[in-house]
């Protein structure tokens, strides 16, 4: 299924029913008087995050949702029937918002409902304009109409760690070492075409959840390359991994240069991104001695000046993995994330 992380889509609220006019005219009742009921109300249109919905691909294809109107009222006091609601379910993390960009609601946890569009109010029947000076009342009310918006959905997926990196950085590799899940992994550029997840798992109790988006390059936060459609899905992590190729196969490769650059599509792209809490993790560290991987490491290290903690890994073979997944979950704990005990895979 394809994933899809963005949709456009309308929603019309039920028409609330007309009152009615009626009088009653029944045998043994001399004084009937009015009996016109008032008419239902609207159906509204709900939104409510479920976790089994990974994707916003079927409001893609169905943009317009109509709730049912609400039936009119009758003579002998019969209040209309109210429109059925309809209720859409979208996946834990989707952001709804206006045309002008106001976020409406945040569905960030399982079961979470948000009312998307009010139906209208049942119009009032006669009956409730009589008075001593009014026996025989003939007012009634129309029903009032629902709302209808055109609205944005915005899908920013859960999780705990982000990976960042340029192409071919090893980040799906990773994924596939630490966790069950599967992407796709080859020797070109771009391989991640979607966000992928994973759940890594440090103890039978203890887990957290990994994110994996497209290589990131240099012009993301303008549009360049693949990852800068995915950015936001880093928004609502805690940690974010930057990896980097410590033995890249072009001779021109600058680590420092390219680091600094992500950072700066970061900063460009949300300010409260680059703000999260960073770490280095220099993959590929089998391709080069043990000694040279280190020696590599540390010059990176000098010349960004870097204070935050950092990682030698072998994606391909697990090295060094195992120590930086116990060392993310400590972080997480210790930074207010509660330990995920029973994630599907």
């Amino acid at each position: 299924m394809k994933f899809i992380d963005e949709a456009t889509i309308q929603v019309h609220a039920g028409k609330g029913g007309d009152g009615s006019a009626a009088f009653r005219r029944e045998k043994f009742v001399p004084r009937g008087g009015p009996s016109g009921g008032d008419g239902g109300r609207g159906g509204s249109v709900w939104a409510v995050a479920d976790r089994n919905v990974n994707t916003l691909v079927d409001y893609r294809f169905a943009r317009i949702h109509r709730a049912e109107d609400g039936d009119i009222g009758r003579g002998a006091d019969k209040y209309g029937r109210g429109g059925a609601d309809i209720v859409l379910r979208m996946p834990v993390g989707t952001l709804v918002k206006d045309v002008e960009g106001a976020l409406l609601a945040d569905l960030a946890r399982d079961g979470q409902r948000a009312l998307l569009a009010k139906g209208g109010q049942g119009g009032l029947g006669n009956l409730h304009f009589k008075s001593s000076i009014n026996r025989a009342p003939r007012q009634f009310t129309r029903g009032e109409s629902g709302e209808s918006r055109e609205l944005a959905l915005e899908l920013r997926v859960l999780a705990d760690v982000g990976l960042l990196g340029l192409p071919n950085a090893g980040k799906s590799t990773f994924i596939r070492a630490v966790s069950s899940a599967r992407p796709k992994v080859a020797d070109y550029p771009f391989t991640t075409l979607n966000p992928s997840l994973g759940v890594v798992r440090v103890a039978l109790d203890a887990s957290f959840v990994v994110a994996d988006i497209p290589g990131l390059i240099e012009g993301a936060a303008e549009g360049a390359g693949l990852g800068h459609q995915f950015l936001r899905h880093l928004s609502r992590t805690r940690l974010l991994l930057h990896l980097v190729d410590l033995a890249p196969p072009e001779e021109d490769a600058d680590p420092v240069r390219d680091i600094r650059a992500l950072a700066n599509e970061l900063k460009k792209y949300d300010a409260s991104l680059h703000r999260k809490p960073r770490w280095l993790v220099f993959n590929k560290a089998d391709l080069l001695p043990a000694a040279e991987a280190e020696a590599r490491a540390q010059r990176i290290l000098r010349a960004l000046r870097w204070k935050q903690p950092w990682f030698l890994i072998s994606a391909i073979n697990g090295k060094g993995c195992k120590q930086l997944s116990g060392q993310t979950y400590e972080h997480l704990s210790r930074n207010g994330a509660k330990p995920r005990g029973r994630h599907a895979t």
